[in-house]
């Protein structure tokens, strides 16, 4: 019997910040793990702000110091229907979370969530956005991703490996 595939869809504001970088951190977990064919990434935003551009450039710097590359990743508008594609949809923070909840089809509420959820130790809600900051903020983007991407895969695991 066949694993069915499980999708997960990281969500920011403009999808060019913490959304790509959760993506690109998640699938680097995922390729370690030896998961990339079993669990598949995807990253949008709320706002049309950067549609079809690639990742902010300090993300990029910051994302291949640490060995992982976003350069492939374009931004996109979240869609309605991505509630049907994926079965996670991991909002970075409290506003994109309310955005999400208001185009969230009825009874698919149980598959958005914050990322920061899933790394409860850390006591933070919500990622910063980084992008008026400087390199210091993307650095601590990463690695409250990184903490919180630890915690997603163990909750896909139970859930469904």
């Amino acid at each position: 019997m066949q694993q069915e595939v499980v999708r997960v869809l990281f969500v920011c504001m403009g999808n060019i910040c913490r959304s790509p970088t959760a993506q690109g951190v998640f699938r680097k977990l995922l390729e370690k793990e030896g998961l990339r064919e079993l669990v598949r990434t995807d990253s949008a935003g709320t706002h049309a702000y950067h549609t079809g551009e690639p990742p902010d450039q300090r993300a990029q710097k910051t994302a291949l110091r640490r060995g992982i590359d976003l350069s492939d990743l374009r931004a996109r508008l979240v869609e309605p229907e991505d509630f049907s594609r994926f079965e996670y949809v991991v909002a970075m923070d409290q506003e994109n979370f309310d955005n999400l909840f208001e185009i969230c089809p009825r009874g698919a509420e149980r598959k958005l969530m914050l990322l920061m959820d899933f790394a409860p130790h850390l006591r933070i809600r919500e990622v910063p956005d980084p992008y008026y900051g400087g390199t210091s903020g993307f650095e601590r983007v990463f690695d409250m991703v990184e903490m919180a991407a630890e915690g997603l895969l163990a909750d896909i695991r139970r859930r469904f490996l």
